[in-house]
């Protein structure tokens, strides 16, 4: 694993060690023909002859910031962030050949990864003081279809973007890497990706892309790092985020 770049570097990577971040397989339900026996219950019928069920409403802006993880989740050197963004325009503000490729770019740079959100959020910004990570965590709600395919798509990214270059509107390019991340088997559905961008003066920045849907709810979260990657802070965030929605979701429902 590589670590910042020393102060010596050029620019980019002083910037980019100012790091403040601004900023999983898809998992539908399937077709009733296709499920166990014990699961088609619900499927014997024809769609239209079963009752339409009722719509839950979104989450309130309470119930939202109420389903966030928080620096104590994380441990000792998480704790709110102190700065806002320094790298992104430096770093994520770049075309690529490739479409894709391109947006993924984007959706890095805006952290919308549903697009424009259709209900209230909650957001959090977290620094690890002392490996110098960021973890940006946000809440949505969505219909679970559009969810689905945002996944479906990020799924298909290690494929289509496993390495590509990366230019900047200055003519600096960054050599990109996209790969899969293992996650806690948590929520309706999830996916995630890693993204590893190099710069031509060795500097390299590590970015995890991750999301979740808990029925028509959406976790995404980016957690980006010069140094070591923070993996238990992204694997606890998923885990113990996902719980939580769950909760505050089935306490929500409850009252309505």
């Amino acid at each position: 694993m590589q670590h910042a770049a020393p102060a010596a570097r050029p620019v980019l990577a002083a910037t980019l060690s100012a790091l403040a971040l601004t900023v999983a397989a898809c998992s539908t339900d399937g077709r009733g023909t296709d499920r166990p026996a014990r699961t088609t219950q619900a499927t014997a019928q024809s769609p239209a002859a079963l009752p339409t069920p009722a719509v839950p409403p979104a989450l309130t802006r309470g119930q939202a910031r109420a389903a966030l993880i928080t620096e104590a989740d994380l441990g000792q050197a998480w704790q709110p962030t102190r700065g806002a963004a320094t790298w992104r325009d430096e770093v994520l503000k770049a075309s690529a050949d490739r479409p894709d490729c391109g947006r993924l770019l984007d959706v890095l740079y805006t952290e919308e990864l549903f697009g424009a959100a259709t209900a209230p959020r909650a957001v959090v910004a977290l620094d690890d003081t002392a490996g110098g990570a960021q973890l940006h965590y946000r809440i949505t709600s969505h219909r679970a279809a559009d969810i689905d395919r945002s996944l479906a798509w990020l799924a298909t990214l290690p494929d289509v973007c496993g390495r590509f270059t990366a230019r900047a509107a200055h003519g600096a390019t960054r050599t990109v890497r996209v790969t899969g991340v293992t996650l806690p088997e948590s929520g309706d559905a999830r996916q995630g990706l890693r993204v590893t961008v190099n710069a031509e003066d060795g500097a390299v920045l590590v970015v995890d892309l991750v999301a979740v849907r808990v029925g028509d709810d959406a976790i995404s979260l980016t957690s980006g790092s010069l140094g070591e990657p923070a993996d238990d802070a992204v694997r606890t965030s998923v885990a113990v985020g996902t719980e939580r929605l769950t909760e505050v979701r089935r306490q929500g429902r409850a009252h309505v």
